[in-house]
């Protein structure tokens, strides 16, 4: 590995207690993960994330707390870079008017990068529906807080 690669995410629940979930389809690997993305230079976490659920969910969002740092080595699966993944709670200040579908990556349109939106709810979160790592380590806390 030649680099530290920093991530952000937030963890949103809705009032019914379901966690928002992105699904997505890049360069033809598909994924679930939550919403959130790469640090840029000279980007402070939180205003990483901010930036990121505007980009992704065109949302205005307030970080509650702190959930979870990646403490273990990871590879990406993108690169050759080590990741570091950072976990926020965090609420919603707009209202959520995203394209909410209900089965995984049912994708609109076509193209080298999509993107779908699903609520999950907390009971029925599972390991499986994650492809990474560290987002399987925050669902077994998840889980484990319930």
């Amino acid at each position: 590995m030649e680099y530290f690669n920093v991530r952000v995410y937030g963890l949103l629940l809705n009032d019914d207690d379901e966690l928002l979930i992105s699904d997505e389809q890049e360069y033809g690997i598909r994924f679930s993960k939550f919403p959130g993305g790469g640090l840029e230079l000279g980007e402070g976490l939180i205003d990483g994330l901010k930036r990121e659920f505007m980009e992704e969910c065109n949302l205005e969002i307030e970080v509650v707390s702190h959930f979870y740092t990646t403490d273990f080595a990871v590879k990406s699966a993108f690169n050759n870079s080590q990741i570091i993944s950072v976990y926020y709670m965090v609420r919603s200040l707009t209202p959520v008017n995203l394209n909410i579908k209900t089965v995984a990556f049912d994708f609109d349109g076509e193209g080298e990068v999509l993107q779908a939106f699903r609520w999950v709810p907390l009971t029925a979160l599972s390991t499986a529906d994650f492809e990474f790592p560290t987002d399987k380590r925050v669902v077994e806390l998840l889980q484990n807080e319930l």
